[in-house]
This record gives structure tokens, C-alpha cells and sequence, in this order.
């Protein structure tokens, strides 16, 4: 039997967690929490007394106790699935299936939607710690030295993981290694249980050798580990390595693993199978995965023609084009034309400039109320002048957080995005699509593609009778920019140094573009 010295004085309530275990029998006893498997008030969990010494003593309660083991994991397993908890995100599958295809993405996504996410990639851990790398025999399950560097190199991640859900404010965690062996996600689970994290399992399975193949010409070519390489070479010793897998990879089993929360991609998404999804995060990751492919395709992005508003330099409204506009509308019919899109679809607003854009395309559109600009609320058709007049606080504070900033009686870019979330998930589902449309919606579509953050993505620049051509790679997005050559107003306002509410109004409109 174990016992442990227990405290009834709890300098913060806060921290307290009184548990009733004087009717529990005394046999088979087991010691209780110490504060370094909990210590995150960030999440409201419970701390022992001395967490903030960094010493290592048990939770309180009001008197000397023993608990059996079996009531030990049923508290651990209530914390754990808190609602509140953060959650690690873990990769399964032999090498060239897609995990890091997918973790960038996912972490790009759940950033984007405003959920804290950081990605703990192993592979790069390795190669830190392994500056050459020679051949796919560090990989071999014999090599005993390049397993020990492996696993350290995975509980140097896992440590990270720690200290960025606990102490860094993160929501989120994807950590991306093959865990291929059950006993390597079992080590993983009990490392997400004691520290109060719930554990989601994306797993990638492929058999298509075609689809392997392009994976390792598109990814690995580029690789640090094959610099100096040429394809054959790539080709030949990253199929060794892919073996060294081969014989001790365990899948997901429905039977064996029915415990465990997960979803197994197969066959780049012609097959899904997801077991015990818990929460909200999770299901929008699987609402996630389940809607994008691998499938090459091109976006186009641009906003409307120049809007008569827009010469006058006013914000929103539901103005027509300006004779600038339509000339922009005719180009960018012809563009279009010229760059024999297969299968083209055009996406507008359910504005009129966008409407009378589209309409000189000579395609088929169709209109979303979900791209309409975004609602200026009492500010709408007013120059950034007059709002200096009337809302001199409202301007100031729009400057201070332009993202997170709602107009009254109108909406933030953070309310943006999340209205754009089914237009993110359409095109992704989509092949090749234009989409028309206005300057903030603009602006969130880009930071999604281009994994901008909230910071940055309310000043991207997104300039009139511009065409924007984003074509999804490996782990990113190519960008190219094409002006077609028609004059337009600039509606660009850069942030203003001084946005403070006692600034002069010259300070406050420095950076307003010229206008009418």
C-alpha cells in the first residue's frame, strides 16, 4: 500500500478540487494527482497548492487518503474530457501518405477560424538533432541508434506540445510523425490523459502507387534530407524507407482501437471512416477533411470593376460600375477566355457591381449573400472623412484592432470569416473556380490560402482590375498577380501611425487614399 500526505489549507480556491473519498475502500491504493500532471490553470484545471514553486506535492483534500487505480483513471478520465480541454491532433501513417499535407492544412484552417493551432512536425525535430542525412537505414528498425534519436526527437516534440497548450495559450496541437506502432500512440494517449488533453487520430492510408509516386516527386524532391539529389536516386531511397515501416505498421483497428477518437482517410478521401468523434473542435476537423482533395486546380480571385462609390472614395453601398468598371468587366471576360479553363465555375456577391462583372464574363454564375462586402453598419457610403467627423471614437478604434473591430450596427472581420467559412469549404471541394467579389472578403479568402494572421490579413493588399491566380502546392500556395491594364482608384488606407482617440483628424486621415 502507498500513501500520500494531503494539505487542507488552499491559498486559492481557484485551484482547489475537493473530491469525498472517505468511503472508498482502502485496498489496491494509488497516490493522487501531482500539480506537475496539472499544471494548467490556463484551462481552469486543477493545481495543487505548490504549483507555482514548481514542487511536486499532491491535490488537497481534507484528510490522509488512499484511491485505487481504478478510481484514479475515472477522475483523470473526466478531466480529460472537459469541454475545455486543449486538444492534440496526431498523425498516423507510413511515409509519403499525406500527414504533413494534411497538418499544414489543418493547422492553416483551425488558425484561420480563430482556434490557436501550432504544428509539431518530428521529422524536422530529426533533422535538428541529425544535421546529414545519409540514407534510409536510419530508418531500418535494427539501427538501435537512429531509434533512440527518433524517439527522443518525439518526446522533445511532446514537451513542446506541453508547453504550448499549458503555457502558451494554445487551443490545439497536430503532431505529425508516422505513429505507426500501437505502443507509440499508447504512449502518446497517456501523455495527452496526464495532461488533461483529448487526443484526435488522423490517419492516412494509400495503396495507390501512382499516388505514392507523386508524393515523393512533389514533396521529397524539395526535402532537406535529398538535397543534391535527382529523382531516381529520391525515388529509389525513400521506397527503402518507406519499408522500414512496412512490417511493424499497425492501423487503426475498428475492433482493437474502438476506444480511441479518430478518422481514416483512404485513398486521398474515396473512403472515410471516423469513430467517436467528442466534440466540437473535432467535428469541424472531420467536416474539414472530409471536403478537401488532392486534385490539381487553379482559384481566381479578384474583386468587382471599379464601383461609382469607389471614385468617390465611400465605403460599401450597392453602387454600379463606373466606366472604368464595365472596360474591366469586357478585360476580364477576355482574360478568362483566353486561359481555356476547364469546367470553369464563377462565384459573385449578391451585389450589382459584382452582378454587372460577372455578366461581361459570358459564363454561367452563381450568386453567394455569404461574399457580400462587409456590412459597414452606420458607416456605410460614407468617406473615410465624414467618419472622422461623426464617430471620431469608432474610427480610432477600428484602427487600434482593425480585425476583431465590429462597425455598430454592423460587422468585424472576424465576423467575416466566420460568415466565409462555407465559401473556404465549397472551394475546397471545388476544382476551378472565379470568384468575384469585394475587398475584405478579398482580403479573408487570401489569408486562408496564404495562412495569414488576424493581424495581417485586414491590411492585405487586394488592388481593383487585378486578378489573382492561386494554385494550391505541396504544402502552400503559388500566387500570381495579373493587372489588366485598366486605371482604377486606390482603395488602400494603410494603418495610421497614431491611432490614438486624442489624435488631430489630419493624423487619423493620413493614409487615406485620394478619391473625388
Amino acid at each position: 500500500m502507498m500513501c500520500c500526505v494531503v494539505y487542507r489549507q488552499i491559498p486559492c480556491s481557484e485551484h482547489a478540487l475537493l473530491i469525498d473519498v472517505s468511503a472508498l475502500p482502502l485496498d489496491d491504493a494509488f497516490p493522487l494527482f501531482t500539480c506537475d500532471w496539472l499544471n494548467s490553470h490556463q484551462h481552469s484545471l486543477p493545481m495543487c497548492v505548490a504549483c507555482e514553486q514548481r514542487k511536486t506535492r499532491f491535490l488537497s483534500f481534507p484528510y490522509f487518503s488512499l484511491v485505487r487505480p481504478s478510481f484514479w483513471r475515472s477522475v483523470l478520465r473526466y478531466y480529460v474530457c472537459m469541454t475545455n480541454c486543449p486538444t492534440l491532433i496526431v498523425t498516423v501513417g507510413l511515409p509519403a501518405r499525406g500527414k504533413t499535407y494534411i497538418s499544414k492544412k489543418l493547422t492553416r484552417y483551425l488558425n484561420w477560424i480563430g482556434v490557436p493551432t501550432k504544428e509539431f512536425n518530428v521529422g524536422q525535430y530529426r533533422r535538428e538533432c541529425v544535421k546529414i542525412y545519409k540514407s534510409f537505414e536510419f530508418f531500418h528498425p535494427d539501427n538501435e541508434e537512429g531509434l533512440k534519436i527518433r524517439r527522443q526527437c518525439a518526446l522533445t516534440a511532446l514537451n513542446d506540445v506541453r508547453q504550448y497548450l499549458t503555457v502558451e495559450g494554445g487551443q490545439v496541437a497536430v503532431f505529425d510523425a508516422t505513429n505507426t506502432t500501437r505502443e507509440r500512440r499508447w504512449t502518446i494517449t497517456r501523455f495527452a490523459e496526464q495532461n488533461c488533453f483529448k487526443v484526435f487520430f488522423v490517419e492516412s492510408v494509400c495503396e495507390d502507387p501512382d499516388v505514392i509516386a507523386e508524393n515523393i516527386v512533389q514533396v521529397k524532391l524539395g526535402s532537406p534530407d535529398y538535397i543534391d539529389c535527382n529523382t531516381e536516386e529520391v525515388i529509389e531511397d525513400f521506397m527503402k524507407r518507406i519499408k522500414c515501416y512496412e512490417n511493424s505498421y499497425q492501423p487503426l483497428d475498428e475492433v482493437l482501437d474502438r476506444d480511441l477518437s479518430y478518422i481514416k482517410i483512404m485513398d486521398v478521401g474515396r473512403r472515410y471512416l471516423v469513430n467517436r468523434v467528442l466534440d466540437h473542435i473535432q467535428s469541424r476537423i472531420v467536416y474539414y477533411l472530409m471536403n478537401i482533395h488532392i486534385t490539381p486546380r487553379s482559384i481566381y480571385l479578384c474583386r468587382h470593376g471599379e464601383s461609382d462609390l469607389n471614385v468617390k472614395g465611400c465605403i460599401g453601398g450597392d453602387s454600379g460600375l463606373s466606366g472604368r468598371g464595365k472596360e474591366f468587366s469586357k478585360c476580364l471576360g477576355k482574360f478568362i477566355q483566353e486561359q481555356n479553363i476547364k469546367d470553369l465555375k464563377v462565384w459573385t456577391s449578391q451585389m450589382k457591381r459584382t452582378i454587372q462583372t460577372a455578366e461581361a464574363v459570358a459564363v454561367p454564375y452563381e450568386q453567394w449573400k455569404a461574399l457580400n462586402e462587409i456590412d459597414a453598419g452606420v458607416c456605410e457610403e460614407m468617406m473615410y472623412e465624414e467618419i472622422q467627423v461623426h464617430y471620431p471614437v469608432e474610427f480610432s478604434l477600428r484602427d487600434q484592432d482593425k480585425y476583431r473591430y465590429r462597425y455598430p450596427k454592423g460587422e468585424s472581420y472576424e465576423d467575416l470569416v466566420q460568415r466565409l467559412e462555407p465559401v473556404i469549404m465549397e472551394l475546397e471541394r471545388q476544382e476551378n473556380v472565379l470568384v468575384i467579389c469585394h475587398q475584405a472578403v478579398m482580403r479573408c479568402l487570401l489569408a486562408y490560402f496564404l495562412d495569414k494572421s488576424a493581424e495581417e490579413l485586414p491590411y492585405l493588399k487586394c488592388p481593383l482590375h487585378t486578378v489573382l491566380k492561386l494554385t494550391p502546392v505541396a504544402y502552400g500556395c503559388k500566387v500570381e498577380s495579373v493587372w489588366l491594364n485598366v486605371e482604377a482608384v486606390n482603395t488602400h488606407r494603410d494603418r495610421p501611425e497614431n491611432v490614438d482617440i486624442s489624435r488631430m483628424p489630419e493624423e487619423a486621415l493620413f493614409t487615406v487614399p485620394a478619391h473625388q
